[in-house]
C-alpha cells in the first residue's frame, strides 16, 4: 500500500479533502490543525471528501472525518459529500454509521479544485495520543455499536493520558 497523504484545497468556500494511499494516525495532528483553521474561515460553506485514491483509512482519520461532518452540520451546512469510496472503504463507512453524517456517492465528483499536500509536522507522542483519543470519542458518539467497539481503546488511552500516568512515567 502507498503511504498516506492528505491533499487539501478550496473553491468558493467548499473545502476538498482528498485522501491518498493508506491514511494513518501519523497525519492526525496536522489534519486536526487544518480542520480547526478551516472552520475559522469566514468563507467556509461546506466540505467534500475525495476517497477515490484512498487505499486504507484508519479509525483516527475516520474520527476526524466525523468531527468535520458534525462541525459542518452544527454550522448549518449541508452534509459533507464523500466521493468515490472503494468497496472496502464504503463498507467501513456504512458499518461505522457515516450515512447519518455524510452523503456518499460512488461516482467521481467532477470538482476541479486544485489540492496541495497537507504538510505534516513532527509527531509529538502526547499530542498524537490526545488526537487519537478525541477522534475515537467522536466515533463513539455516532452510535452504540461504535461506542462498544472503541470503549476499551478509549479507556486505555484515557489512562495513558491522565496526569498521574504522565507523572509516574517520568520517575521510571
Amino acid at each position: 500500500m502507498q503511504s498516506g497523504q492528505i491533499m487539501v484545497g478550496a473553491h468558493q468556500g467548499i473545502y476538498v479533502i482528498k485522501l491518498v494511499g493508506d491514511v494513518r494516525l501519523n497525519l492526525c495532528t496536522s489534519f486536526d490543525s487544518f480542520i480547526d483553521n478551516m472552520f475559522t474561515r469566514d468563507d467556509f460553506a461546506g466540505v467534500a471528501f475525495d476517497l477515490g485514491s484512498a487505499e486504507g483509512v484508519d479509525s483516527t482519520t475516520l474520527g476526524l472525518m466525523a468531527k468535520i461532518a458534525i462541525r459542518a452540520l452544527d454550522r448549518g451546512c449541508n452534509k459533507p459529500l464523500v466521493f468515490s469510496a472503494g468497496k472496502g472503504i464504503r463498507h467501513l463507512l456504512d458499518a461505522m454509521g457515516f450515512d447519518t453524517l455524510v452523503e456518499i456517492s460512488d461516482g467521481a465528483h467532477g470538482l476541479s479544485v486544485p489540492t496541495t499536500p497537507l504538510v505534516c509536522g513532527t509527531l509529538d507522542e502526547c499530542a498524537a495520543r490526545e488526537k487519537v483519543l478525541e477522534a475515537h470519542r467522536v466515533l463513539m458518539s455516532m452510535n452504540e455499536q461504535n461506542a462498544e467497539t472503541f470503549r476499551d481503546l478509549v479507556h486505555t488511552l484515557e489512562r495513558e493520558c491522565s496526569p498521574m500516568a504522565k507523572r509516574s512515567a517520568h520517575f521510571h
